[in-house]
């Protein structure tokens, strides 16, 4: 993760918040990756990354926690 700074008000031009209302939980949380991803991508654009690079860093990151996953310890935690 990255460093936490004293100030926020950067960081909220980047997080966007998903409606919490309405949703089912699959819906609630696959609507809070995508906003996710989306606010990563917009800092990642404005930081100087070509569209190529923000691709190649995200599936990588993605593929690395999806590879990672392990249910069976996953659920004894919940």
């Amino acid at each position: 993760m990255s460093k936490k700074t004293d100030d926020s008000s950067q960081d909220d031009l980047f997080v966007t918040e998903f409606p919490k209302k309405g949703y089912g939980i699959v819906d609630y949380l696959q609507g809070r990756v995508h906003f996710a991803l989306l606010d990563q991508m917009k800092l990642m654009t404005t930081s100087g990354m070509t569209q190529s690079k923000i691709k190649e860093t995200i599936i990588a990151n993605v593929t690395e926690i999806i590879d990672n996953f392990e249910p069976e310890k996953e659920s004894k935690s919940l």
